[in-house]
């Protein structure tokens, strides 16, 4: 079994646990989070509803992110993500939401954000935390580690703690990973 299999199976037992439902705003992952999570025999007791918005004009118009945060700070930014993952939890109903954005590569990389850079949002009701992280490989590469990192940042804010603590978190519960 795949880590990211493994990480959607202890996502989705502690959001049964909890009676909660989880949503995804994904954007350089295309929707490999819900795909993840709905490998999962069972999922739909705790997984309604993604979204992908690719084009800034989506995120705008679907997830009702502020054309100035856009303008302002791209959309490869914490403002952007942050509002990605309000925008799903409010049009979902969701208890939780993970958003990303980042350059997956190989093209589109800048200075200040090189190819691998992915800002994360992870929200649980009111309360969102954020995380810029910039992974390294291809385009598949970047993505594949995006989607383990929201899942494991899910676990961790279902478990209390800091969604950066992703990381830590694997290295105990998935060591060869």
């Amino acid at each position: 079994m795949s880590a990211i299999t493994s990480l959607a199976e202890q996502l989705g037992r502690q959001l049964l646990k909890a009676h909660a439902y989880v949503t995804t705003a994904e954007s350089c992952t295309g929707g490999g989070i819900a795909e993840a999570i709905t490998r999962i025999a069972g999922s739909s007791a705790w997984f309604e509803v993604g979204f992908v918005t690719y084009s800034n004009r989506q995120k705008m118009r679907v997830l009702q992110v502020a054309e100035a945060d856009l303008l302002r700070d791209g959309a490869v930014s914490q403002s952007v993500v942050e509002g990605m993952a309000r925008g799903a939890q409010q049009l979902s109903g969701a208890q939780y939401a993970v958003a990303v954005s980042g350059v997956a590569g190989p093209a589109g990389g800048s200075l200040e954000k090189p190819v691998g850079t992915v800002w994360f949002a992870w929200a649980h009701g009111r309360q969102v935390q954020s995380a810029c992280w910039c992974f390294a490989g291809d385009r598949q590469a970047v993505r594949q580690q995006t989607v383990q990192a929201a899942l494991a940042g899910l676990i961790c804010v279902m478990e209390g703690r800091a969604a950066n603590d992703w990381q830590q978190w694997l290295k105990k519960h998935l060591p060869n990973q």
